[in-house]
């Protein structure tokens, strides 16, 4: 990665010297600015998490299950670096992607004044916190600030006119390039792009991602081990990459996939082990749920075959949902798999489902988790009828049987392999 090494903490009148605010200038705060400051550290202080995988039966604390935090050090350094951007930028002009906890879209309404942010996070437990902190801080005080922002999709309606966009970098290549495909297309000729995060995380292929679709990248100094990466100059006729479209030989199916869904449009294995047991599910099903569908591969499959079952496949990702939705399209089984956005299936309605598919993630963002897998057994056993079966897959090393047992019901193991473990749990 071209760029500094130091950890060396910047004072905050470090600024980008070429950003839209014109060149940087270490100038004494005034009353206003410290206001400001005061206001911004108060706000940022007052975070929560509103984390909904935080399970009392599971508490966090282990080596698998680190504690998440509301606002970390790329936050602070990411509204830092933009400080003399945002400054400048008017109604309307500030766009936020992948906001975690609501740190930075509140963060600059506090610090700047700022108004018609617009916000976009592909997670919707990102979404509700921001929601969620924007109502408390309201309550505690900061008011007006739920009125400053918007929540829309990735595209055009999200970009256009921008002239910053603040970007917690995501892991996956593929979610980067799509946004800074968009940004590039639809954003302001004059937008300044920081995309923040840990050191650890970080690659330098980010960089050459981030240069495909800007003129001029560069990195800032790191402090706490974050770093953003600043990019300008929206190299003209960008194209949009996303969706693709892969041919699955193996299941004869094609698969559309947008940039930040897992996996992309390839079969990843967890799934394809779990597709071995599809012709021993309860042939008398016909009210299926396939929860974290992903791409909606284990949707299709199994509303292919089996001509007379519904099934509903729910993800918490925008960019599931959208390719999931396009896969059951070009599956032909677009009417008989309706596709959700949800927090773990909690728009379904008990006991509705004869059958639950279940490939749990067993990270949360960059962090070992197990608490959306334990979340997703709770729907399950709330979902399913008495008698319903939940399939789930997993690695075998997790050891997941006792909470089957527990959240569900009588659980046996249906297969095994050099990995993976999957079993079968009936309802109670």
């Amino acid at each position: 990665m071209p760029s500094p090494t130091s950890d060396e903490r910047l004072p905050r009148s470090s600024v980008p010297s070429d950003g839209p605010a014109g060149p940087g200038r270490a100038a004494q705060p005034d009353a206003a600015a410290l206001r400001d400051q005061a206001a911004l550290d108060r706000l940022l202080a007052g975070l929560e998490r509103f984390s909904p995988d935080d399970d009392p039966a599971h508490p966090r604390g282990g080596a698998a299950d680190p504690p998440l935090v509301a606002v970390d050090a790329t936050d602070r350094l990411l509204l830092d670096e933009a400080a003399s951007a945002l400054a400048a930028s008017g109604p309307g002009e500030v766009v936020v992607i992948d906001d975690r906890f609501g740190a930075l879209t509140l963060g600059a309404a506090v610090a700047h004044g700022l108004t018609g942010i617009r916000v976009h996070q592909d997670a919707l437990t990102s979404e509700l916190a921001l929601d969620r902190n924007a109502h408390e801080a309201t309550v505690h005080g900061q008011a007006g600030l739920t009125a400053t922002f918007t929540h829309l999709p990735l595209g055009e309606d999200l970009l256009r006119g921008a002239r910053v966009v603040l970007l917690q970098l995501p892991r996956s290549l593929a979610a980067l390039r799509d946004v800074a495909e968009h940004v590039a297309r639809f954003a302001a000729p004059d937008v300044v792009v920081l995309a923040g995060g840990r050191l650890k995380h970080m690659t330098p292929t980010m960089n050459d991602v981030l240069a495909e679709s800007f003129t001029d990248v560069r990195a800032s100094l790191a402090r706490q081990k974050s770093r953003v990466l600043v990019a300008r100059g929206p190299r003209p006729g960008v194209g949009l990459t996303y969706p693709v479209t892969e041919h699955l030989a193996e299941l004869d199916l094609d698969v559309v996939a947008y940039g930040a869904a897992f996996a992309g449009a390839s079969l990843d294995i967890g799934t394809r082990y779990l597709l071995g047991f599809l012709d021993r599910v309860s042939p008398d099903a016909r009210d299926a749920v396939d929860l974290g569908c992903g791409t909606g591969i284990l949707a299709v499959s199994f509303a292919r075959s089996r001509p007379d079952a519904v099934v509903v496949a729910t993800d918490q990702s925008e960019a599931a949902v959208r390719s999931a939705r396009a896969t059951a399209a070009a599956g032909g089984v677009g009417e008989r798999v309706r596709v959700v956005r949800d927090d773990v299936g909690s728009s379904l309605a008990e006991r509705s489902a004869d059958v639950v598919l279940c490939n749990p993630p067993f990270h949360q963002g960059a962090a070992l988790s197990t608490g959306v897998a334990h979340r997703m057994f709770a729907a399950a056993g709330r979902v399913l009828r008495p008698g319903g079966e939940l399939w789930t897959v997993y690695n075998s090393h997790l050891r997941y049987r006792p909470a089957l047992e527990r959240a569900v019901g009588p659980t046996t193991q249906a297969g095994r392999g050099p990995k993976f473990t999957v079993t079968r749990s009936v309802a109670r």
